[in-house]
């Protein structure tokens, strides 16, 4: 991309709330016929038009770039266990990006990137997804597991079955001393 054709700076009154050692990697104005709204990628999440907070990498369960759209998948908490948090979709986001740039590469290797490991397991009723995730400004992983939508989330067998595949993905991954 040459000097003259690079994007424009976040306009000032767009610019959201971001902490100290955050920095915007990407943006893109958005227009989903409900006002303006800009997407904000930064060094530590994305910033999504109607939200007051900025969603961390880790807490995006799926983004899906359209070539015109990007959906956003959040995380939503729905139980918090010893060492893990049960998540579940939240309802996906679409927004319709007008001039994207350098959005949607940003965003996919964020997500891509804070994941650490994964692994579909079949459990008592359903099925889920352990995860473990890295999160900027945090040392180690933290690790969630993700239910198919049926599972029962607060079935005993169901519990301790993840229980005991977080605690093997933790065992498995855990670094050796040599």
């Amino acid at each position: 991309m040459g000097l003259f054709n690079r994007k424009p700076k976040l306009p000032a009154a767009a610019r959201p709330p971001l902490d100290a050692e955050e920095r915007v990697l990407a943006w893109a104005a958005a227009g989903n016929g409900e006002g303006d709204g800009v997407v904000v990628a930064s060094n530590l999440g994305l910033w999504l038009p109607g939200r007051g907070h900025r969603l961390g990498w880790h807490d995006i369960l799926k983004a899906v770039w359209s070539g015109r759209e990007l959906t956003v998948t959040p995380a939503e908490r729905v139980a918090e266990r010893d060492g893990y948090l049960v998540v579940a979709d939240c309802p996906a986001e679409t927004y319709l990006l007008l001039d994207p740039g350098e959005l949607p590469h940003q965003v996919r290797a964020r997500v891509t990137r804070s994941v650490a490991y994964t692994q579909h397991h079949p459990l008592p009723g359903g099925a889920g997804r352990v995860a473990a995730r890295r999160v900027p400004g945090v040392d180690g992983l933290t690790w969630t597991v993700r239910l198919d939508p049926g599972t029962p989330v607060d079935d005993d067998a169901v519990l301790a079955e993840t229980d005991r595949l977080v605690a093997a993905a933790r065992a498995a991954t855990a670094p050796t001393d040599a």
